[in-house]
């Protein structure tokens, strides 16, 4: 096989091809160390589930048996093998993956996957015998976020279709999921100590009847579409979640928005706002004038017990705070919000956001943690460690951040947010995309993380529209956040997803096709 008839997605650092094949048969034997145990009980289901091949593994690296295997192993090497690398050599006589980290070699064996011949997958091959052409892969990121947000607070997604999302970001390398779980339209996780915002906050009466009224929207005059809308996770389900994305080298970032997109939360404790309520869970979309109260003491003790325990079912270092589209409204007419300012010598309004984003920073860091927030939570006087999310408006104070030797997400809303249609975001501009801005000096490019691609799910109410919306847009950008920016090139890349295509065939995904590329949705 030649190098141009390989489809690998995303796309190797470098790749060639050698001579032969290395065939794959119900006599092939897995081998590696204790260590890596768990990502070789992967593969053999891989295996099983793509071929109905069920091969043997053996824990045992000094074994004589040298033909027909296929070896995981790592090394102590870091100068030799960056994080997340991975280097795979495809001979005839064998198959090696050798990085410096687990999730290296679990890169690898997706890369090692796409090498299967098409034909072969799913299929019925009685011989149960596949080759797989001779090559010689090194690889590594280009950026360490690779992320992917899902917005479950508009519209709620089921354990298993979220557990679906993670496989498919396993197999194209994703490694950060920004679970977004709380909004205007609903609250979806269980918080002991406030059961009210699950009993009352995660259920709605209906949505707007379609994307054409959002705006019109705005003054409740369009009439709902008459489905209610429920749902939330358990911690059970939380940490079931997280332990299966902890498998697929994929860390969760939960995301509570504060102190605005938070009328799901004031209709279950109308005491935290303003006004005192009372309110319902919001049914239409948009910037709700409801928001916290920053002039309570009770709204910091309520934002601390949910992080409390928000802190004992995520792993993640880092915790998203959400922070975009608070309007100030309430806070200019608010007497205690006025105390504060006064109190705490804010000065003005303009200055209650980052006065509440830094104690929640300052109260994370206590914890260990470090807050992610939207590019609105940016201030003079903001937490130094705090990360920027950048999605719209105001690079240039983006840019400051950075110089500023602090840390960036970039998640530009006209190239990566896929709830819009793809005539307004074509594939081809996702996938040109790119996150390090060209006003930035290259001294400050280590402080852009990575890229993330966000999916809000105001118009996306089941698991058909959600992959959509999102196929074959993410896998463009899974492309960008690991290949060189040297490397890119749209032309290949269509022609690589041409094959591609087949294996969300197999995965039962319902992307859109270029010919449904001017239809608004799925729906």
């Amino acid at each position: 096989m030649t190098l141009k008839e390989l489809s690998i997605i995303p796309e190797p650092v470098n790749i060639s091809s050698k001579e032969g094949a290395f065939t794959l048969n119900k006599k092939t034997l897995i081998l590696t160390d204790l260590k890596l145990i768990a990502i070789a009980e992967q593969l053999k289901q891989v295996l099983l589930s793509t071929l109905g091949l069920n091969i043997a593994i053996k824990e045992d690296l000094q074994t004589k048996e040298s033909n027909n295997v296929i070896i995981l192993k790592t090394v102590n090497n870091e100068k030799q093998l960056k994080h997340e690398s991975y280097s795979l050599i495809v001979s005839q006589d064998r198959i090696e993956i050798v990085a410096s980290t687990p999730n290296g070699v679990f890169y690898g064996i997706q890369t090692m996957r796409q090498l299967i011949p098409l034909e072969a997958i799913g299929g019925k091959n009685i011989n149960l015998e596949f080759s797989i052409p001779c090559v010689v892969i090194e690889d590594y990121p280009r950026f360490k976020w690779r992320g992917f947000m899902l917005d479950v607070g508009r519209h709620f997604f089921t354990k298993s279709e979220v557990k679906k999302v993670l496989d498919l970001m396993a197999f194209l390398k994703l490694n950060k999921f920004h679970f977004h779980l709380t909004e205007d339209q609903g609250w979806r996780v269980e918080i002991k100590k406030y059961p009210l915002l699950t009993e009352i906050g995660s259920k709605r009466e209906g949505t707007i009847a379609s994307q054409g009224s959002f705006r019109s929207n705005r003054k409740n005059k369009v009439p709902l579409d008459g489905v209610p809308v429920s749902g939330y996770y358990t911690q059970q389900d939380l940490i079931e979640l997280i332990q299966y994305a902890t498998e697929r080298f994929i860390t969760i970032i939960p995301e509570l928005d504060f102190p605005g997109h938070t009328t799901a939360a004031l209709a279950a404790y109308p005491e935290l706002s303003c006004t005192g309520g009372p309110f319902k869970v919001s049914t239409r979309f948009g910037i709700h004038k409801e928001v916290l109260c920053i002039g309570k003491e009770k709204v910091f003790e309520f934002t601390q017990n949910v992080l409390n325990e928000i802190i004992e079912i995520f792993p993640s270092k880092i915790i998203h705070i959400g922070g975009d589209e608070a309007p100030k409204k309430r806070w200019k007419n608010c007497l205690d919000c006025q105390a504060r300012i006064k109190n705490e010598e804010l000065g003005s309004v303009e200055n209650l956001q980052v006065y509440f984003t830094n104690r929640i920073a300052d109260y994370l860091e206590s914890k260990g943690k470090q807050i992610i927030g939207w590019n609105e939570i940016l201030n003079d006087k903001l937490n130094e460690n705090a990360i920027c999310h950048y999605w719209t408006a105001n690079l240039k104070q983006v840019l400051e951040h950075a110089r500023l030797g602090r840390e960036v997400v970039m998640s530009e809303m006209s190239a990566v947010y896929l709830n819009y249609p793809y005539k307004i975001i074509p594939l081809e501009r996702s996938y040109n995309y790119e996150p390090i801005p060209n006003e930035l000096e290259a001294k400050y490019h280590d402080k852009i993380l990575g890229i993330e691609a966000c999916l809000w799910t105001e118009f996306v109410k089941n698991k058909k529209t959600l992959e959509w919306q999102a196929f074959p847009r993410l896998i463009a950008i899974a492309e960008t956040g690991w290949i060189p920016k040297n490397k890119k090139n749209f032309k290949t890349f269509q022609k690589r997803l041409e094959t591609f295509n087949k294996w969300l065939d197999f995965f039962k995904v319902s992307y859109a096709k270029k010919e449904e590329f001017d239809i608004i949705n799925s729906n």
